[in-house]
C-alpha cells in the first residue's frame, strides 16, 4: 500500500515537472501572428450640413377631419322614398333572387321570380327588388335590369345599374334512358 501510494506521487511529480517547461517558441510564434492582424481604420466620412425643411401644414390634407371626396361620380342622386310602402321582395337579398321566366300580359312583359324560399314573384317596370332600394328599370325575357341605391362613405347616394339574368332549372329525369 505504502509502495502505491509512492508511485502516483512520483508519477504527479513528474507530471507537474513536464508542464512547466520553457515555452519560449510558442509566445514567439503568438507574438508573429498579432502583428499581421492589424486592422486599416478608415476616416470618417465628412458630414454634410443640415438643411432645414419648411413644412407648410396648411398645404396638405389633414387625415383626421371628414371631407367629401370627389372622385369624378356624375350619377350621385338624392336618396330613397322611404316613406313609400316597401314590396315583398325587398326582403331578400338579391344573391337569393333568381328569374326563372317571363309572361306577357297585353304588351307588357312580365318577369316571374324566385326566392330562397321557392316562392314566385310577379315583377314589372318600377316595382322595387333587392335590399338596395333596387328599382325594376326593364324587364326582357332573358334579365330583370334594376338601378340600385348604394350610400358612400361621405353620405351620398349613388345609383348602381345591376341585372338579374334567367336561370336555367336543370332538373335530371327520372325515367330511363
Amino acid at each position: 500500500m505504502i509502495f502505491r501510494t509512492l508511485c502516483v506521487g512520483v508519477v504527479a511529480l513528474f507530471g507537474l515537472v513536464g508542464c512547466a517547461s520553457n515555452n519560449d517558441d510558442l509566445q514567439d510564434w503568438m507574438q508573429k501572428q498579432g502583428e499581421s492582424l492589424r486592422g486599416k481604420i478608415e476616416p470618417i466620412p465628412e458630414l454634410q450640413p443640415y438643411e432645414a425643411f419648411a413644412f407648410n401644414a396648411n398645404a396638405v390634407i389633414d387625415p383626421f377631419k371628414a371631407r367629401k371626396v370627389d372622385i369624378g361620380r356624375a350619377n350621385t342622386t338624392k336618396g330613397p322614398d322611404t316613406a313609400r310602402r316597401r314590396e315583398a321582395l325587398e326582403a331578400f337579398p338579391l344573391e337569393k333572387v333568381r328569374m326563372v321566366g317571363t309572361i306577357a300580359q297585353g304588351k307588357e312583359l312580365v318577369a316571374l321570380l324566385r326566392t330562397e324560399d321557392n316562392r314566385v314573384f310577379q315583377t314589372r317596370r318600377g316595382n322595387y327588388v333587392g335590399q338596395n332600394f333596387g328599382v325594376v328599370t326593364s324587364v326582357s325575357e332573358a334579365e330583370v335590369n334594376l338601378k340600385e341605391l348604394f350610400q358612400d362613405g361621405a353620405g351620398e347616394w349613388t345609383e348602381k345599374l345591376t341585372r338579374i339574368g334567367l336561370t336555367e332549372n336543370k332538373t335530371a329525369d327520372a325515367g330511363p334512358r
